[in-house]
């Protein structure tokens, strides 16, 4: 049968299309991977802005700048944001990410996208800076880490946290600062912060034993000191030490998965019973990149975060935190 002259048409119409496709799949990979290209050089690079970027144009408007730049001390790193969802309850939980960058550079501005990737679950997020390079050397950035704690202490119920439940989470450089607030007393009881304060820590990459100081960031920050040894978070294991979860990527070259491992170790034989992450395949970069959209299409670095929060939550009674958002967040 002879095809009439509007079948003809859809059949010259489908066959552009499959013309167009044709040549515009291969520019939209590209164009996929280029991107994938761009960030992978923004990371190594410590241009997270980019990231942040990114993940804005992927995740809805859901989540809020409650409060920032606060100031929590006098020198001008020493300030902090704070970002909760729209139309969230009250007392609820509060995460503080730390951000890495080898203890020189990174601004908590930038990290605005951990905060929308976290609060549409039920926390309110804190992302505070603190002295970097020369200005925070060891142990600078541990008592800018505190302080910027007891601001949270004092202040969060008035953006809808709760001073009681307080999470740590760090990358690298920032993990190694909230391992060693969660472990080593002296810097939190110096700003008045009782033992018991910090509910639980989340460690993505963390430097915890990386004597010796063999490369130029650890020796600037940590050359001068009087004992090596005091720096080391390993050497803080205790046996009520708050519940850690500790992840690495079995690929990370900069920050190997032995310190996880070997902290894991250390509590666990001082009576916390820890098991270490590793995530096969990735990197150093890869545990912050994941935390963002369009990446968190490999999951198990957030969902690894979100079960272990959700745990300790349970265990404590409460119920406002989910692995799954409380609202809608994706475009």
């Amino acid at each position: 049968m002879l095809a009439t002259g509007k079948e003809r048409m859809r059949i010259t119409g489908r066959r552009k299309l499959a013309g167009y496709m044709l040549y515009a799949l291969p520019a939209l990979l590209l164009l996929a991977i280029s991107a994938f290209a761009v960030w992978r050089w923004a990371v190594a690079t410590q241009a997270v802005s980019v990231l942040n970027l990114v993940d804005g144009w992927f995740t809805s408007a859901s989540t809020e700048l409650a409060a920032g730049p606060v100031p929590y001390g006098e020198d001008p790193a020493q300030r902090l944001y704070i970002h909760r969802a729209r139309g969230a309850p009250e007392g609820l939980p509060v995460l503080v990410f730390i951000h890495g960058g080898g203890w020189r550079s990174g601004d908590p501005a930038d990290y605005a996208y951990v905060a929308r990737n976290f609060a549409p679950h039920g926390f309110v997020v804190v992302t505070p800076g603190y002295r970097l390079d020369e200005a925070g050397r060891f142990p600078a950035m541990l008592e800018d880490g505190a302080k910027a704690i007891g601001w949270v202490r004092g202040n969060i119920a008035k953006y809808g946290g709760d001073p009681s439940r307080i999470y740590l989470m760090g990358h690298s450089a920032g993990a190694y600062i909230g391992a060693m607030l969660a472990l080593d007393r002296q810097w939190l009881a110096a700003e008045g912060i009782e033992n018991g304060a910090i509910a639980g820590f989340v460690g993505l990459a963390g430097p915890y034993d990386f004597l010796p100081l063999d490369t130029d960031s650890t020796r600037r920050a940590f050359g001068h000191a009087d004992s090596p040894e005091a720096t080391q978070p390993v050497n803080f294991a205790r046996g009520d030490a708050p519940p850690m979860l500790l992840a690495s990527g079995s690929e990370d070259t900069l920050v190997r998965p032995r310190n996880s491992i070997a902290l894991a170790r250390a509590l666990s034989e001082a009576g916390a019973p820890t098991e270490p992450v590793i995530l096969d395949g990735l990197d150093h970069a890869d545990l912050v990149v994941r935390l963002a959209r369009p990446f968190d299409r490999d999951p198990r670095v957030k969902d690894a975060v979100l079960a272990f929060l959700v745990h300790l939550e349970k265990k404590h009674g409460e119920s406002s935190v989910s692995s799954v958002p409380v609202q809608g967040e994706s475009r």
